[in-house]
């Protein structure tokens, strides 16, 4: 049961994810029906640009990664809005709209180009613009260059409900990898516990505390190995992995904490949260606005919205510029939730893009409830597919779970079937064309 509501958690923030960039994809389909295959090339963008102002902004500052204030955070989100917007609207106003009374065909290759474009430029070397001086966050150069950067812990990712058990001062044991309590605890048999260890260090001139996590050894004794707890007396021994020298836990505080068997994390609830608010604004947009209604008016005729009075190129520009702003806040999210970050034409990027497109596709293509619902159907069949087919493999006799390596293919299969079974999408529309 907890693996199965832990895979519930992640398959909702996954499907966030997944909802946010399939959005844009369905709005420009909506608009000027065409895929704009250079929207996950935005996407990649934005993650990089997110690391890219991180660096400058803790540099500028002089801090490290973990020690960012909430500011940052506000400021570099919204660094990652405008340049993904500013590159949206370059694109649609500069390699689409000369090409919107072409041939479908030519809109396609040209997309394709602007993608790859995006890609090459992205990996080429590029300059320094800063380091923080922690020596954690990697160089941020622009270009991005070649080489897999780690985004900077702006949000500390900690777990919601967990249980504190105690706190107090710390000190050495007996040997390296030892810690004493200064309370007697109670451990629980089954149960996961942290220690937090917070001692002060002087990184250059700066004294700031610092807090390492480490694992509780729950020990077993002659007379309570059998029992459903142990109780462990102040000035006891206690093992922690990883081992910390006796130097390094002289001094220090303490706080004890229970895992929960399904854990909620902070930066999952954000990302939900978030995600969840520009949907419900963005579906306001669409059908409680004016310009929203410019926006379905030119979905349906372009050349009748334009006698009816609407600006076309500016509503189109503006459908490209949500889009895009839409992508650059699950950019900014994601490397928050996955802190590493692969070189802008890894094909890591390629599949993360396809399988956004694919639930817009699989939810309706031009159906904003339809992009929503895909997203999190293609994370729940990507997610559950990945644990079940480990455990089906395992139950078949393999050496080890393949589900896991089988992710995208279940994806994809579900893609086949709805193109099958239903083409048009679960909430799309059949739209009959006059020859």
């Amino acid at each position: 049961m907890p693996e199965l509501l832990t895979t519930l958690i992640t398959t909702i923030a996954v499907g966030a994810l997944y909802a946010l960039l399939a959005l844009g994809y369905t709005l420009v389909y909506g608009v000027l029906k065409f895929i704009n295959f250079a929207h996950s090339d935005i996407f990649v963008l934005g993650c990089w640009t997110s690391f890219t102002a991180s660096t400058i902004l803790l540099a500028a500052l002089g801090l490290a990664s973990d020690a960012a204030p909430i500011w940052v955070v506000g400021v570099v989100l919204l660094l990652t809005v405008t340049v993904c917007a500013a590159v949206g609207y370059c694109v649609e106003r500069f390699a689409y709209r000369p090409l919107r009374k072409a041939p479908r065909l030519n809109v396609l290759i040209t997309a394709i180009g602007v993608s790859l474009l995006l890609q090459n430029v992205g990996q080429l070397p590029g300059f320094t613009v800063a380091t923080t001086p922690d020596g954690k966050t990697p160089t941020a150069t622009i270009p991005f260059g070649a080489s897999p950067k780690s985004m900077p812990a702006l949000i500390e990712d900690r777990v919601l409900n967990q249980t504190n058990v105690a706190q107090g001062a710390l000190t050495p044991g007996e040997r390296r990898g030892l810690v004493r309590l200064d309370q007697p605890v109670q451990l629980q048999d089954g149960r996961a516990y942290t220690l937090e260890v917070t001692r002060r260090v002087i990184p250059g001139a700066a004294e700031r505390p610092r807090t390492d996590k480490l694992s509780i050894i729950r020990p077993n004794t002659t007379d309570q190995a059998s029992t459903a707890s142990v109780t462990i007396p102040a000035g006891a021994d206690l093992q922690t992995i990883p081992r910390r020298s006796p130097q390094e836990v002289q001094g220090a505080s303490y706080r004890l904490v229970q895992e929960p068997r399904v854990a909620i994390r902070l930066i999952d609830v954000l990302i939900v949260t978030f995600a969840l608010i520009l949907m419900a604004g963005l579906q306001v947009l669409i059908f409680r606005t004016s310009l929203g209604r410019a926006m379905r008016a030119i979905s349906f005729n372009t050349d009748n919205a334009a006698l009816m009075g609407i600006n076309v190129n500016r509503v189109i520009s503006f459908t490209f510029i949500l889009g895009t702003a839409l992508a650059a806040a699950a950019a900014f999210l994601y490397p928050l939730k996955y802190a590493g970050l692969n070189q802008p034409a890894h094909q890591v990027w390629v599949l993360l893009g396809l399988k956004a497109f694919v639930a817009a596709v699989v939810g309706g293509i031009g159906n904003v409830r339809g992009a929503v619902l895909g997203g999190f159907l293609i994370a729940g069949v990507e997610q559950f597919g990945m644990f079940y087919g480990d455990q089906l493999f395992l139950a078949l006799g393999a050496r080890q779970g393949l589900g896991t390596s089988l992710g995208d293919v279940y994806v994809f299969t579900v893609l086949i079937l709805v193109l099958l079974l239903r083409p048009s999408g679960i909430l799309g529309t059949t739209v009959r064309e006059k020859v």
